[in-house]
């Protein structure tokens, strides 16, 4: 009998069935985000990184183009199991000649990754980008008090919404729209109302643009703080929250942009019970919002726990973010998207039925020795079993590192 046949029957005796989670994990998307390739850096500005943004380290082999980009995400997907889907900030443009400003982008500078996302029978989903730009005024976009750089981040919005629907109808997947904004201020301001009404207005302006929603879902991102923003931050958790609920548009979390002991996993179950739709931003951040490399570490696991058991796999859109340059940028693709699909199949893994019961019926004995006992079974028998299926090799990291070799190094 094989490990994966003993290791079925292990989970099976747990009142978990090995060959049901396998299958549905093979129908779950994980958008990958394209910014981890190149530091954040983008196609369309030589402005270094702003926003309370920043990317450490230097490791060699960086992209530097669309060409190069393209090439590294490649290797990444054939290391990756499962579907993919591709996640581009707007600043991530190619330009054939005229160049274009962000608050006059349109489909076409976004041809390249089309047909990039069709070859590969992929979606795309899209960000705005709210920074590193010169329009960034005072730390302040959509929230400024300087009418001419607000209305030129609410174009940039409607260009944004645009290009989704155009990527929607060429790859024939719905494309989720990320708002994100870095506004706020260092220290302690004096007015907290004005800044949120004006960016409240400027969201009423850029949805209003009349956008496809059966092919957009359009959602807005919190955050605490940034560097250069700690004393105050416009678009908050209570700002976004109430927002979302009231435009109808869908609430999107980055498990890096709360207080150091809130946790996501915690908010999954009553976002899901409001919003018929949730997105995840899902990253790693040690201390504060520091975007490590997600691993599969004790929140991946129970932020996976939460949607397995909300009935939530299609409700649910799943996407990383992070960027590390300390380290190759290939394995740090692989390695995050890689984790939270084991964090998926461990979740799937769980006789979640079993327990809920256990618990409705106040036998918390018994429900704890059911936990404890999952946490040594044979996971990683199940997760081989499910890279064969795939056909993507188990180890990567010689691929990798034979890549930096040949290519990489070159750059």
């Amino acid at each position: 009998m094989s490990r994966f046949e003993e290791a079925k029957k292990k989970y099976a005796a747990l009142g978990a069935d090995a060959e049901a989670a396998i299958k549905t994990l093979q129908n779950v998307t994980v958008s990958m985000h394209c910014w981890q390739g190149d530091d954040v850096v983008g196609f369309d500005t030589a402005d270094s990184l702003s926003g309370g943004i920043q990317t450490t380290g230097n490791y060699l082999g960086k992209a530097r183009n669309p060409e190069e980009l393209m090439q590294d995400m490649d290797l990444a997907f054939r290391l990756i199991p499962g579907k993919k889907k591709l996640n581009l900030h707007a600043c991530y443009a190619v330009f054939e000649g005229e160049r274009a400003d962000r608050d006059a982008l349109r489909p076409h500078h976004f041809k390249a990754w089309v047909d990039f996302a069709k070859e590969r029978g992929m979606g795309i989903d899209f960000n705005p980008t709210f920074f590193s730009h010169p329009m960034v005024k005072d730390n302040l976009t959509l929230s400024s008090p300087d009418e001419q750089v607000r209305k030129f981040w609410i174009n940039h919005g409607i260009c944004c919404l645009k290009i989704a629907e155009y990527f929607a109808a060429e790859t024939g997947m719905p494309s989720v729209v990320n708002i994100w904004i870095p506004d706020g201020y260092k220290d302690i301001p004096a007015d907290r109302l004005g800044p949120r009404q004006r960016f409240r207005q400027s969201l009423d302006e850029i949805l209003a643009c009349g956008y496809d929603k059966s092919k957009v879902f359009v959602c807005l991102e919190s955050k605490v703080f940034g560097i250069g923003l700690e004393s105050y931050t416009v678009g908050s958790s209570e700002f976004c929250m109430n927002y979302v609920n009231e435009s109808g548009i869908m609430p999107l979390m980055d498990n890096g942009h709360y207080h150091p002991t809130e946790v996501v996993s915690d908010k999954i179950s009553s976002m899901l019970l409001f919003h018929p739709h949730l997105a995840l931003h899902i990253t790693r951040g040690v201390r504060w919002d520091s975007d490590h490399v997600v691993i599969l570490d004790d929140e991946l696991k129970e932020m996976a726990k939460e949607i397995v058991r909300c009935d939530g796999l299609d409700k649910v859109f799943l996407a990383t973010d992070y960027f590390d340059a300390s380290i190759n940028r290939i394995s740090a693709w692989v390695t995050g998207m890689r984790s939270v699909q084991k964090a998926l199949l461990s979740a799937l893994l769980e006789p979640n039925a079993k327990m809920k019961a256990l618990q409705e019926e106040g036998r918390m004995t018994e429900l704890m020795v059911c936990q404890e006992e999952l946490k040594t079974a044979p996971f990683g028998d199940i997760w081989e079993e499910y890279l064969r299926r795939e056909g993507v090799e188990e180890s990567y990291i010689e691929t990798i590192l034979d890549y930096e070799k040949k290519v990489l190094v070159n750059r």
